[in-house]
Parts: structure tokens; sequence; C-alpha cells
């Protein structure tokens, strides 16, 4: 058995498609009407047609319950948010914060309230330790990453 992909149920599978195209750049590669699966894997599939694939009535399907997201990484975190900052109708779970493992990220929401976590990728936050002038052992230590891992990231 393998995984095959995440699907998110929305209700305005166009407005929807439109976020995540100008959001995230992802393009589709199927539709099928009530359900569209973009580059990456990710599909969205209309409300109305998942309640009648799970035979539940409408009020069983709910929305914004802020216990899962999608994780995207971007390796110029900066240019992402200026990018995002000048989009409309963006609304954001927390402001861009840096973990204390060094990484950047920002949490938004999407137009059904599903989380969309954008976090650079930890080669780029080893790589940006290491021009600080920090140690490949430092770098370990604070990115909870093996050192083979941050030598690679050296070359």
């Amino acid at each position: 058995m393998k995984f095959c992909s995440p699907m998110l149920v929305v209700t305005d599978l166009a407005r929807s498609r439109a976020f995540y195209q100008e959001v995230f750049g992802l393009r589709v590669i199927s539709d099928f009407g009530a359900n569209i699966t973009f580059t990456g894997g990710l599909s969205l599939q209309t409300k109305d047609s998942w309640e009648s694939f799970i035979h539940k009535p409408a009020g069983e399907i709910a929305f914004g319950g802020n216990d899962a997201e999608l994780y995207f990484e971007e390796d110029d975190i900066d240019a992402f948010l200026v990018r995002l900052g000048g989009l409309e109708g963006i609304e954001y779970v927390h402001p861009p914060q840096e973990h204390g493992w060094g990484q950047r990220v920002v949490r938004i929401y999407d137009p059904d309230l599903h989380i969309i976590e954008v976090g650079e990728s930890m080669r780029v936050v080893c790589k940006r330790f290491l021009g600080e002038g920090m140690t490949p052992e430092q770098v370990a230590e604070r990115t909870q990453m093996p050192e083979r891992f941050i030598k690679n990231c050296m070359k």
C-alpha cells in the first residue's frame, strides 16, 4: 500500500483553485468538475460531492478545526513573505516566526480555514547559520539536524 495524496473539502472550488494557483503557484493537472488535482498531489473536492460520498449531512462537515495543516517549503522565505503581503484577503494564523531550531515559517488559512504552513527548507536554514559563522557542530545542535546533513549543506 502507498499513500497517494491529501484531499481538502472546499465550499467554493473556483475560489480555492484560484487561491492555490495564486499563492503557491500550483497548476491543475486533473479537473473532474467536482474534484481537481494540482501539481504536488494536492486535491480539492467540492463540499456537495463530499457529502454524498461519505453519506453525511452538511451540518456534519466542519471547517476551521485548527487540527491539521498542509506544509510547503520555500527557499526564499523573505521574497515569499513580501509577495504574500501584497495579496488581498490573506488571513494569518500567526505572523512570520522563527522556531527554536531556526526555521522561519508563516501559517495562513486558505478560503475554507484549512491551515497552510510555509517554511524555509532546513537546507536553507543550515546554510544561513553557516553563513553567519556558526560551526557545523553548532548548526547541528541548533537545528537538531545530523552533522552529516550539515556537511552536505556546505557543498
